[in-house]
């Protein structure tokens, strides 16, 4: 086809806004709203607890509930989140993984009591659960267990839900947690060829085509236009590749790359936050200016989602953004600009070449499970994501209005009287409780240990558990019961954090090839830890804690990984500790300072009870740092409560964060001294 020869107009992609807060009843007036205005498929966000398997009322909940997505406890939440919005007209993707076996067969209990056949149901379930434990967090089982949940439900939609994709194999969290683009395109795939060795044992041969077609991709979009342009043609021709050749799939239809695509969070910025409209703007013409590698759906963050929710508005700016490319521009009336383009042509053959050399070394550690468990993956992302952290520092990569063109305005869009964004009910948690207590008192609870039991002998005998979450979910059987049970079963994991191994040697500065020197600021800080270690009697000491459900871990890695390449002793035990763990540690560990990394919203109340549990430790004295998406006005108010120091996006220099909490921990040793010596007089 001639690159420019007249088609006629393509249809658009699917258009979507990422969404859901507070409770069911909220997050159902804001899809219907939000079709209302144009919106062509719903993307829904589940909150943490829903998203790890809790109920409201698990301790673990606390303060979480309804924070970053809709809390569904039961099949009763999942109607009133859907009602007025016919399942056999909507498509939904839904963004769950660990629980996505639980949250499709709620899906369905729904469908069946609007009498809609699941033949008709189509959407996605997002349900890669691989890089879960690479980047995300959300992860509840050991990698095989879950690649088995994942199997179950490929399988079964295969067999009933013929529109259904039962998975998006996910690049865009990849992309979030520093990975290149060679390393989006190997972990991915590879990624996806692990799922499907697992499910090729378990359909027919005759259906392996369809089964193989079904399976769709999730990917990031950045500002690097053309190197995510080849990116994407990159993955359409090795996919193509695998599909004919690994996995003998004939048919072009069923080869085709289909993905959906988010453009790049991790780019947007706290500082000049109307700035990332042309950011979004620009990510999003890589993903639909080439029409072999057009999206199928895509969904835009909004320009203040650096500093926290979105607001209706915020959305439906976003919104009205996909409109006017697709409807205003002519795009969708021509063929492939790109095709046959020489530059473009060679970057997508080096990208694919170093794509195939990294998933044979995959391949070579023995697969995707061992990749996992030995840390290898987690290691890469780490290191790649510092590599970019550091040359965003060093100005080698240029961020405007961050490192760069920083003097401008204050904007007005954050004047107004929200500060600019959206807060979610704050009595969404208990109100959530409270429901959930009514759930419980008027279901049938003979129905509901009966499903239990059932699932819990499927999942014994390694049996497709599809069918008895079903029926869980039509006895009235909760997210907490159900994850429960599948605990029980599968037992819970723990995955490697990526920052062992031997300390770093800092990356050169500004000119290639040029030595470090000791005048640079990060010789000056190593110089001053070193120097510290006699007044402190040792090495400073910290510990970094990441309590409540928030599975984003890459901040606290970077400030551990650097902390530690300074001298610092750093404990980091990854994920999902309560705020009692973590004082616990910190007592057990004599550490001088406790840093927190929040990025779920639930900063108030997590820093509230680590506060409390420092205080009953008797360590109260011990300076609390907090790291994440906080609001100025929070911030204020977690510093009137004790807390020594907030760091947000904006703070982006980890060398100066470091600074800032050698002279906090040397401070308050200094301060404890003082006190020691007037107590004694």
């Amino acid at each position: 086809m001639s690159a420019t020869h007249h088609t006629g107009r393509d249809r658009p992609w699917l258009m979507r806004t990422y969404s859901g807060h507070s409770s069911a009843e909220a997050s159902n007036r804001l899809y219907r709203s939000n079709v209302a205005k144009g919106q062509t498929g719903l993307s829904i966000a589940f909150d943490l607890p829903t998203q790890t398997g809790y109920d409201a009322d698990h301790p673990l909940a606390r303060g979480e509930v309804g924070k970053v997505g809709v809390p569904i406890s039961h099949v009763g939440d999942m109607m009133t989140l859907f009602d007025g919005l016919p399942l056999d007209t909507m498509n939904t993707s839904m963004t769950i993984n660990a629980t996505a076996s639980w949250l499709l067969a709620l899906y369905i209990a729904v469908a069946d009591k609007q009498g809609v056949s699941r033949e008709k149901l189509s959407g996605t379930t997002q349900n890669d659960i691989i890089k879960e434990y690479l980047s995300r967090g959300t992860y509840v089982f050991p990698p095989k267990e879950s690649l088995q949940l994942t199997t179950d439900m490929i399988v079964y939609t295969s067999q009933h839900m013929p529109k259904w994709n039962p998975i998006n194999i996910c690049s865009y969290h990849l992309q979030e947690a520093g990975a290149t683009p060679v390393q989006e395109l190997a972990f991915a795939l590879a990624n996806a060829c692990g799922v499907l060795d697992m499910v090729r044992e378990k359909v027919d041969k005759d259906v392996w085509p369809r089964v193989v077609g079904r399976i769709s991709f999730f990917v990031n979009a950045g500002t690097r236009f053309i190197t995510e342009l080849c990116k994407m043609r990159a993955f359409a021709e090795l996919w193509d590749e695998l599909t004919e050749h690994r996995y003998g799939v004939q048919e072009a239809r069923y080869r085709r790359f289909r993905y959906g695509v988010q453009v790049n969070s991790l780019g947007l910025t706290e500082q000049q936050p109307e700035n990332n409209v042309y950011r979004i703007l620009l990510s999003m013409l890589a993903v639909v200016l080439s029409k072999q590698v057009r999206a199928r759906a895509i969904q835009l963050p909004a320009w203040n989602e650096a500093l926290g929710l979105p607001r209706p508005w915020d959305q439906q700016w976003s919104l009205r953004l996909q409109q006017i490319v697709a409807f205003e521009s002519d795009i969708l009336d021509y063929g492939d600009i790109f095709e046959g383009a020489p530059v473009i042509e060679e970057k997508v053959r080096r990208l694919k070449d170093e794509a195939r050399q990294a998933i044979d070394k995959i391949s070579a550690m023995g697969g995707l499970i061992d990749a996992v468990q030995s840390g290898y993956l987690k290691a890469q992302l780490v290191d790649s994501h510092t590599r970019r952290q550091r040359m965003i520092e060093e100005g080698r990569q240029h961020v405007v209005g961050v490192n760069c063109y920083q003097e401008g305005l204050a904007s007005p869009l954050l004047e107004s009287r929200d500060g600019g964004i959206f807060t979610a009910d704050p009595d969404a948690e208990q109100k959530q409780r409270d429901k959930l207590v009514a759930w419980r008192q008027q279901r049938d609870e003979k129905k509901v240990q009966q499903a239990l039991h059932a699932l819990k002998t499927c999942a014994q005998q390694r049996g497709n558990i599809m069918e008895s979450s079903i029926a869980c979910a039509h006895a009235g059987v909760t997210t907490g019961e159900w994850g429960a049970c599948m605990r029980d079963v599968y037992g819970e994991y723990r995955a490697p954090t990526g920052i062992g191994g031997e300390a770093h040697r800092p990356m050169a500065s500004t000119t290639q090839g040029e030595e470090d020197t000791p005048s640079q600021p990060w010789h000056v800080l190593r110089q001053q830890v070193q120097q510290s270690c006699e007044p402190l009697g040792r090495r400073p000491k910290i510990l970094i804690g990441k309590p409540g459900l928030d599975g984003h871990s890459n901040g606290a890695e970077q400030i551990a990984m650097r902390a530690r390449d300074a001298g610092f002793e750093v404990v980091y035990e990854g994920i999902r500790l309560t705020p009692e763990q973590i004082v616990q540690t910190a007592v057990e560990e004599g550490v001088h300072m406790i840093g927190l990394s929040v990025l779920s919203g639930s900063h108030n109340h997590l820093v509230r009870d680590v506060l409390r549990h420092m205080k009953e430790a008797g360590i109260a004295h011990i300076p609390l740092v907090v790291g994440g998406i906080i609001p100025p006005k929070d911030s204020a108010q977690l510093k009137k409560q004790g807390v020594s120091a907030v760091y947000t996006p904006k703070n982006f220099n980890v060398t100066d964060i470091m600074q800032d909490i050698l002279r906090i921990v040397l401070a308050s040793a200094t301060h404890e001294r003082h006190g020691d010596a007037v107590s004694r007089h």
